[in-house]
């Protein structure tokens, strides 16, 4: 049995401050890099993902360009790729991550499953190849990304714990549904 810690779009543009900017972001960031100082060695995996947006494109109809975003399927300009926004919260140190992924790249995408390594490689064949059978989840936002996230890993097989005190959400009320569906799904809510 081995362990796997999500963290998922602790970014520049989902913490404050950013295009879609998450109250608590920083607070997130900062206390993953907390967890990080005390219980990287118990994750034989650290996968952190990041929305890498195609600049000068609606990325499958998901950034609005033309007319305001509806804020469940289109989203204003976020996380482009090579930009400020795009990069990890300062509050998060990463040298403890094993794996980064980019999703999100010319099309829509929430799940960081949906995602590539520069390599090419996707996290559903690296959870198998390092024996993963736990993964904790962590990072932003809550209602979104963390929520998809969560869901995959369960579908792919794994026990699943969500690290509520390592997530921030976009509402509260979205927040909490997302917390109880994922506890109704099997995920643990620690």
């Amino acid at each position: 049995m081995s362990r796997a810690l999500f963290i998922v779009d602790v970014q520049n543009d989902f913490t404050e401050g950013g295009a879609l900017g998450v109250a608590g972001g920083d607070a997130v960031a900062h206390a993953i890099t907390a967890h990080l100082a005390e219980h990287a060695g118990d994750y034989a995996l650290i996968v952190a993902s990041r929305d890498w947006h195609d600049a000068d494109t609606d990325n499958g109809g998901h950034i609005a360009l033309d007319g305001e975003p509806d804020y469940v399927t289109t989203w204003p300009v976020h996380c482009v790729a090579g930009t400020e926004g795009a990069e990890y919260d300062p509050g998060l140190d990463t040298s403890a991550v094993t794996t980064h992924v980019k999703k999100g790249q010319g099309v829509p995408a929430y799940s960081l499953f949906e995602g590539t390594t520069d390599r090419g490689e996707k996290v559903a064949a690296l959870l198998t190849a390092h024996g993963v059978t736990e993964v904790d989840v962590t990072g932003i936002a809550t209602d979104h990304c963390v929520r998809a996230s969560a869901l995959d890993a369960i579908a792919h097989g794994v026990h699943v714990r969500v690290l509520a005190g390592l997530v921030a959400g976009v509402a509260p009320g979205a927040s909490e549904a997302a917390l109880a569906e994922l506890a109704h799904a099997g995920a643990e809510i620690c």
